[in-house]
């Protein structure tokens, strides 16, 4: 509940403004003059100052001045039977939320502490939030790899540059993008997300543009666009590789010329906003097919940002578990878990084919389902595909005389293991063991490999 300060050398004033306040619901604390307030304020945690003008030793507009200084976010009510309109306004000047005259109005003094009080609600609101947004976009690492993309986002965020970041799933793409926004000019605009993956094709451009009232059979009102919604911001266009074609003109258009319609309109609507975009796709393969534009490639492909996957930043997994451990010990209300060294070698040879998603959701599901406060190796285990090199397949290869048969069972044994460790997605295992997708298909096909 809020707590308030009363500042006034008359009694019966004093008593009736507690009193009042009181019966709000508020802490109300007093003082007969401005030096008694301030030792007050220097003791207390004060929300609110109802402060008259007229007071012994120093007077209201110097116990202002001083307040403003020493403790600029509280908020001062000034009161005066005696006062100039001078006086007020130099006081609204000063800084002072609000200035009444005596006899004071029991209504406005409740009203303007009932503003106050929704006023102090909303910012304590929005701090939370922004501790919410700050914790979800943490960036957490500690690797070279990782401290080369810290570099590249503080050097870009200075610019209004077009930014592609790449990278497997789950590797934080979203996170780069939101640090660009945060460290960039535009940090105070709205940071908007669209991912063309999650939208049904025939409503990607409804979701990125808006529309009319009427544009479409369901249009039942006039919709704004991600585009609009991210003006004086930025707009995060994740997973732009499964844009359609028609989507993928109409944001040329906007990088080209700063406008854009809403469907079922011919106005044209300015906007000003930074596009970054996300894809864990081959663009350039796209390009080839004729499946992305190569002028919006090329737009977007001004700083490449690659992100690399965990497997390749392993020293960044403890560290990874301890902001996970932490952040779930807090999100699910349990006691704090400890994993034991074990477990933690264990992670670091896992491929973790899913990244950094895949490692927290990991940490959450062993939170929840271990018994105690110790996560260890046999808790691990059962949640995670561990693949072992075999020593003895690699004993039997250099028993076979025939090179050609050699090799073939290499091969196969091989890709197989590589499989494994991706969970069998082809295109990430031909991503890094340096194949086309396509020949690793047909190489499956002509050694009869299957899952």
């Amino acid at each position: 509940m809020m707590k308030i300060l009363v500042v006034d050398d008359e009694k019966n004033i004093r008593k009736i403004l507690t009193d009042i306040l009181e019966d709000e619901g508020y802490t109300v604390l007093s003082a007969t003059s401005g030096e008694e307030g301030l030792q007050i304020l220097e003791q207390d945690n004060i929300d609110l100052m109802l402060l008259d003008v007229k007071l012994p030793g120093m007077d209201g507009i110097e116990i202002l001045k001083q307040v403003r200084k020493d403790f600029p976010n509280l908020d001062v009510i000034m009161i005066s039977g005696h006062s100039t309109i001078k006086t007020a306004v130099q006081a609204v000047q000063m800084g002072a939320y609000n200035f009444l005259e005596k006899p004071l109005s029991l209504h406005k003094i409740i009203v303007s502490a009932r503003n106050i009080a929704d006023k102090i609600k909303l910012y304590k609101k929005y701090n939370e939030e922004q501790k919410d947004i700050e914790s979800h976009y943490k960036m957490i690492g500690i690797s070279p790899e990782f401290e080369k993309v810290r570099t590249l986002i503080d050097k870009v965020s200075k610019t209004d540059s077009k930014v592609l970041i790449r990278g497997e799933s789950g590797t934080g793409k979203e996170l780069v993008a939101y640090a660009i926004h945060n460290k960039s000019e535009r940090k105070n605009g709205p940071f908007v997300k669209f991912n063309s993956a999650a939208i049904p094709n025939e409503l990607v451009e409804s979701e990125l543009f808006g529309h009319e009232k009427g544009a479409f059979t369901g249009a039942e009102d006039k919709k704004f666009g991600k585009l609009e919604v991210a003006h004086e911001g930025t707009l995060f266009l994740d997973e732009i590789g499964d844009m359609n074609l028609n989507a993928q003109a109409k944001i040329l258009r906007v990088i080209q010329e700063g406008k854009f319609e809403r469907i079922g309109s011919n106005d044209i609507i300015d906007i000003n906003v930074r596009i970054l975009a996300a894809t864990n796709k081959h663009l350039e393969e796209m390009v080839e097919n004729g499946t992305f534009r190569e002028d919006l490639f090329y737009r977007l492909n001004v700083i490449p940002i690659h992100l690399p996957p965990l497997r390749n930043r392993i020293v960044d997994i403890p560290v990874l578990l301890d902001y996970f451990m932490d952040y779930y010990a807090a999100e699910l209300k349990m006691h704090p878990k400890k994993m034991t060294p074990g477990a933690i070698k264990l992670l670091q040879n896992y491929a973790f084919p899913g990244n950094v998603r895949e490692l927290k959701n990991l940490v959450e599901r062993l939170y929840i389902i271990t018994s105690g406060d110790t996560i260890s190796e046999d808790d691990v285990i059962p949640q995670i595909r561990v693949v072992q090199p075999s020593l003895k397949k690699g004993a039997e290869l250099l028993e076979i005389t025939n090179f050609a048969e050699a090799k073939k069972q290499f091969e196969i044994e091989y890709l197989k293991e590589q499989l494994d460790k991706f969970n069998w997605n082809i295109s990430l295992t031909a991503e890094n063991i340096g194949l086309q997708q396509s020949n690793l298909s047909r190489k499956l096909r002509d050694l009869e490999i299957k899952k």
